[in-house]
């Protein structure tokens, strides 16, 4: 009697197993399953520039205050102007604003999220950060430099322009350009009234272009 209970228990559990690995391969394979979306990163216009190619660009700031104008030292920093030269090229300036004003020190821009063109792939490229290169240039009046945290290779976006010397910030922070035009645009935009580093009302760049050299500064 038991060795037939047995045998029956045995047969009922193999026909389980049979039933169930049957049901799972007649299951339909899933045809709607999302696929990883691809990286939002794509190539940009001196990605693969030299240092002479970009050494022959300037930068024109259209901003709410006037015209400013800055050439650029790739061969003291070649990543990050590389970097700038890239995010003016594609429009990733336009519409911000310079979001914070240090009066007699600094005029600082760059900040994608003050604009007004935000989006997936804007907010991607904000993250994106660029190694340091401090380098021999002297931080004084109209030299550009890249912003950063204290944390090594944190700068993504946002520069300041100095509207004074800046010693203390030598071999430090990645200088990188120098303005030709417009010092006095600057120095309207560091006089405004600010709160706690903040402008009351920050001065827009309505439009960023790469310009050749030769247009901007006649060299």
């Amino acid at each position: 009697m038991k060795r037939k209970t047995y045998l029956l228990v045995l047969l009922f559990c193999l026909l389980t197993v049979c039933t169930s690995a049957q049901n799972k391969a007649a299951e339909p394979k899933k045809t709607n399953a999302r696929p990883t979306p691809p990286p939002l990163v794509s190539a940009e216009p001196f990605d693969k520039a030299d240092v002479k190619t970009m050494a022959a660009q300037c930068v024109q700031f259209d901003t709410e205050a006037g015209l400013i104008e800055a050439e650029v030292f790739p061969e003291s920093a070649p990543e990050t102007v590389r970097n700038f030269l890239n995010l003016t090229a594609i429009g990733a300036f336009d519409t911000t604003t310079f979001s914070r004003v240090v009066p007699e020190f600094v005029i600082q821009g760059g900040n994608l999220w003050s604009g007004e063109k935000m989006n997936a792939a804007l907010g991607q490229r904000a993250r994106r950060t660029i190694p340091d290169e401090p380098n021999k240039i002297l931080h004084q009046r109209g030299i550009l430099s890249m912003a950063r945290s204290d944390k090594p290779n944190s700068a993504t976006t946002d520069f300041f322009i100095l509207v004074g010397d800046a010693p203390h910030l030598d071999g430090t922070f990645a200088a990188f350009g120098r303005v030709t035009k417009g010092i006095d645009v600057v120095d309207k935009i560091n006089k405004a009234p600010v709160t706690d580093e903040k402008p009351d009302k920050p001065v827009r760049i309505t439009k960023a272009s790469v310009i050749p050299c030769m247009a901007s500064t006649g060299r």
